[in-house]
């Protein structure tokens, strides 16, 4: 097993790896920017090195510096939890040119599959259903234009590389299909280096239904279920679930194996995310895949029992995954709230000063953060200061549950979204299950 593992990453994830290499008996290297020395991840890491000023193009993203920081501190392997560098597999290869273990899947997998045209054809020809668009527009307006007429309005552009909502825009009529193709290449150009975008038909109010992969070098691939996250705000997700209500446990064995089957097909490994739109029809339609750990991980890893982290280290480590399809077993129901430090009405980010920190307790009630009294929240990054999850033994009991810790977290200093996810757990809508990615616009009307 590795010695020591280099987290390249900040915040609650960070400190989510740290706490996983810590219970393997792994040593950690903490990286960080001049904006993070207070970090919680700083402070328990067994090491720590300063890769650069705030701008994450100067300090997370900033490849020489954490390859020097890794090689400064004789780490054996770099995980890079999500984001930042995460898919990106330049500092794939990069890494393992300079013999540090990339946790995580190989180069050739990310341009397969973390390029979000390319997956589209992959999982089209391997019967997956998708949705009807184009994947070759390129530079070519008049094939842009030709796509849009064929499929029928409304559209959408997303870019072909990077996620977290980024780089998309719908598309109502032909009058606005030029301007937000630009803005969409400007997008995708500005947060992923690549201004590659693809087309294709928009769904209505869907729900967002991801599956949990694992697959090891050896060829075995084993799923973990599904999530559901419709509840989302401009394409970020809010609250997820596992399991999901939509989900029939023989849908959930059909597309499950239809997962597993693109990982063998591709000599996968490491862990992944397949994600997918589920109709009102009960139709499945192929989305993308997230060649990386998820923020909603949590979830999955509540109902399965799963330590997602510490099997993506022991399959970057060369070993067999343990874990068979049948020995896995979907256990109660869990749902993860992110508290981020904005303005619960304007949504507006809150940065600043926590001068109270409570955070709650409980049977089956998990907080994932960085977050203390005294701590500053600066304004440089994602405003995600903690994940609230709790597990119960059905969904009612869960959002009760959920509900109970929410009003034990208290924090002053910043605004953060409580209020609002406490209003999205008194919703009778909510309650009831009667949501998609329609359902915060349809909430913020009321």
């Amino acid at each position: 097993m590795f010695r020591k593992i280099l987290i390249a990453n900040r915040g609650e994830i960070a400190l989510r790896i740290i706490r996983a290499c810590k219970e393997m008996g792994i040593k950690t290297v903490a990286v960080y920017s001049t904006a993070d020395k207070d970090s919680l991840h700083v402070k328990y890491a067994d090491e720590s090195v300063c890769i650069g000023p705030p701008p994450s193009s100067k300090s997370y993203l900033n490849v020489s510096s954490i390859i020097s920081a890794a090689e400064v501190t004789d780490s054996e392997a770099i995980h890079p939890g999500y984001g930042f560098l995460a898919e990106n597999p330049n500092f794939v290869e990069i890494c393992e040119n300079c013999g540090v273990k990339f946790i995580g899947p190989t180069a050739e997998n990310i341009n397969l599959l973390g390029n979000k045209k390319n997956a589209r054809k992959l999982v089209k020809g391997l019967g997956i259903p998708v949705l009807p668009g184009s994947d070759d527009i390129g530079d070519d307006e008049r094939e842009l234009k030709k796509v849009a007429e064929d499929i029928g309005y409304p559209v959408v552009l997303k870019a072909s590389f990077g996620g977290g909502g980024r780089g998309i825009k719908m598309v109502l009529s032909p009058a606005h299909l030029a301007q937000a193709y630009y803005q969409a290449r400007q997008e995708a150009q500005a947060f992923f280096g690549d201004k590659d975008v693809y087309i294709e038909k928009y769904c209505e109010n869907p729900k967002h239904i991801e599956f949990q992969v694992l697959a090891d070098r050896f060829g075995n691939a084993v799923h973990l279920g599904e999530r559901d996250c419709s509840i989302q705000r401009r394409h970020q997700k809010i609250i997820e679930e596992a399991p999901s209500i939509a989900v029939k446990s023989s849908m959930r064995k059909k597309i499950g194996e239809a997962v597993t089957k693109v990982l063998k097909e591709i000599n996968y490994i490491n862990a992944a995310t397949f994600e997918f739109l589920l109709t009102g029809k009960g139709e499945f339609y192929f989305m993308e895949v997230n060649t990386r750990i998820q923020v909603e991980h949590p979830v999955t890893e509540f109902v399965t029992g799963i330590d997602i982290i510490k099997e993506q280290i022991k399959i970057a480590n060369g070993d067999k995954l343990k874990i068979k399809q049948e020995d896995i077993k979907i256990k109660g129901h869990s749902i993860e709230v992110r508290i981020n430090a904005e303005d619960p009405v304007n949504f507006r980010p809150s940065p600043g000063m926590i001068t109270v920190y409570n955070k709650p307790g409980g049977i089956n009630i998990r907080v994932d953060d960085f977050a203390y009294c005294g701590y500053k929240v600066q304004p440089f990054y994602d405003p995600l200061i903690a994940k609230l999850v709790v597990r119960d033994t059905n969904r009612i009991a869960a959002i009760n549950k959920l509900k109970s810790a929410l009003s034990e977290f208290w924090i002053e200093g910043i605004k953060t979204n409580i209020p609002f996810l406490k209003r999205i757990l008194s919703d009778s809508d909510y309650a009831l299950g009667h949501v998609d990615i329609g359902y915060i616009a349809r909430l913020l009307e009321k």
